[in-house]
This record gives structure tokens, C-alpha cells and sequence, in this order.
């Protein structure tokens, strides 16, 4: 039999092989994405399993996983609108939904309807704050100056300040610690959607890419060595205190950004 001509082969095969390809470096970035809601949803299982401990785990997991898929993305090039969809489906997921389902699981329950009630408006928070944030992606004349800060608290943090009623229990399960009643948590629960969804600007982590002077390279390299130490030793009291320190840092976010908005005005 006689082979067949390569270029024909290519002019039959090859337009049609050539656009079902998709480039492996937009693969990974998705796949992470994936990986992130299967944390957060085994998250939930686990908490309705009692296993409360690797269920905060797995959603503080996914929040790493989310905060890394887009510098993925952008390290091998591998930017698309299908991953930027499928990373917002996830963000509702993880940071909307099994928030809300863990602190359910811990204790919203004892509060009956109330419990309930407030694990569905904090995840209605957290919606509205990804749909706006989706939104702003858009405006194609934001200022540059604001990029260094959030509208609202962003998901992935809102997530992690919502399950703070969890660390302050488990710390008092071994510590003796007082803990929030079901009815507190669900009113905490509630102001924590409530932040996401506000307009109040909070520092957006952008700062983390401007130079560090030398001197303080080898300190900060420390700090970072510390608090991973701290999370490790003392998983509950780091989140806690972590939880708190964030809270400290918004009105400073705050005057930041009104006083980065008066130099603007000003020229």
C-alpha cells in the first residue's frame, strides 16, 4: 500500500486536530480551580461528619489554592475566560457556600431557623461581592491607584473571618477558652456577609509585589517563618489572632484610601 502524503494528511487532520487543542498551560490552572472546590466540598462532608478540625482545614486549603491559580496562570501564560468563569464558580463554592455549611454543622443549627437563616444571608453576601467584583473587572477607566484596594472584604478572606466562631471553639475544647453561643455566631455570621457585600475598601495584598529594602528582607523572612511555626504549633490561637488583626487593619484600610483619594483629587 502506498503511504499516504503527509501534507495531505495535515490538510485533511490538521486544521480541525490544530483547534482541539488546548495548550496544556491552560490546563493546570483549571485544574487547580478544580482541586479547590473538591477541598471545599469534602470540607463540608467532613464538618457534618464531626471531623471539624479537617474540615476548616480543607476550606483555609481551598482559599490557598484560589489565591494561587491566577499567579499560576499568569507565571506559564495560561490566562482564559473559561478559567476565569470556572474560578468564579468556585469562589461561591468555597468561600460562599462551605463557610456557611461548616459553621452550620458546628453550631448555627442550635439556633434552629435563626441559624439557618444567617448561614443563607452570608452566603447571599458572598455572592453579591464576587458578582461586583466580576463586574469591576470591566470598568475599563479605574483609577490605578485603587487597585491596591478592595471594595468589601474579598471572599477568600471573608471566608477565613467567618469561621472564627469554629476556632474559638476548638480552642475552648482544649483550652477551656469561652466559645460563641449559636445565636452570637449567627449574628457574626450575618455581619461578615454584610462587610463582603459593603463598599468599605480593604487593603487588596497588592503591596506584597513592591520592593523590600535590603534590611528588611532577613526580618521579614523570619516573620513569615514564625507565623507558618505559630499556625503549625498553635493552629486556633494563630487563626483567632489572625482573625482579630484583620479586623484591627480596616479602618487603617480606610484612611489609606481616603487619603490616597485626596491626593488624587488633588493631582
Amino acid at each position: 500500500m502506498e503511504p499516504k502524503d503527509e501534507s495531505e494528511e495535515e490538510s485533511r487532520f490538521g486544521p480541525m486536530a490544530m483547534r482541539a487543542r488546548i495548550p496544556v498551560r491552560q490546563i493546570v490552572p483549571n485544574l487547580v480551580t478544580i482541586l479547590s472546590i473538591c477541598a471545599g466540598m469534602t470540607g463540608m462532608r467532613f464538618a457534618f461528619e464531626g471531623r471539624i478540625e479537617m474540615a476548616v482545614a480543607l476550606v483555609l486549603g481551598a482559599a490557598f489554592l484560589d489565591g494561587i491559580d491566577g499567579r499560576i496562570a499568569r507565571l506559564v501564560n495560561g490566562q482564559s475566560r473559561f478559567g476565569a468563569e470556572m474560578d468564579s464558580l468556585a469562589d461561591i463554592v468555597n468561600f460562599g457556600v462551605a463557610p456557611a455549611m461548616l459553621l452550620y454543622a458546628f453550631t448555627l443549627h442550635d439556633a434552629g431557623a435563626i441559624g439557618w437563616t444567617a448561614a443563607l444571608l452570608y452566603a447571599a453576601g458572598s455572592a453579591l461581592r464576587l458578582a461586583r467584583f466580576n463586574t469591576m473587572l470591566d470598568e475599563p477607566n479605574r483609577p490605578a491607584w485603587k487597585s491596591a484596594y478592595f471594595v468589601g472584604v474579598p471572599a477568600p478572606a471573608g471566608a477565613a473571618l467567618a469561621l472564627f466562631p469554629i476556632y474559638l471553639g476548638l480552642l475552648s475544647q482544649k483550652t477551656g477558652f469561652p466559645e460563641l453561643t449559636a445565636a452570637v455566631a449567627s449574628i457574626y455570621l450575618v455581619g461578615i456577609g454584610l462587610l463582603m457585600a459593603s463598599r468599605i475598601p480593604t487593603y487588596s495584598g497588592k503591596t506584597i509585589g513592591l520592593p523590600l529594602k535590603r534590611e528588611w528582607v532577613v526580618p521579614f523572612m523570619l516573620l513569615v517563618v514564625f507565623y507558618i511555626a505559630m499556625l503549625l504549633a498553635y493552629p486556633w490561637q494563630t487563626l483567632s489572632l489572625s482573625t482579630l488583626a484583620y479586623f484591627v487593619s480596616i479602618p487603617f484600610s480606610i484612611r489609606s484610601y481616603r487619603r490616597a483619594q485626596r491626593r488624587h483629587a488633588e493631582g
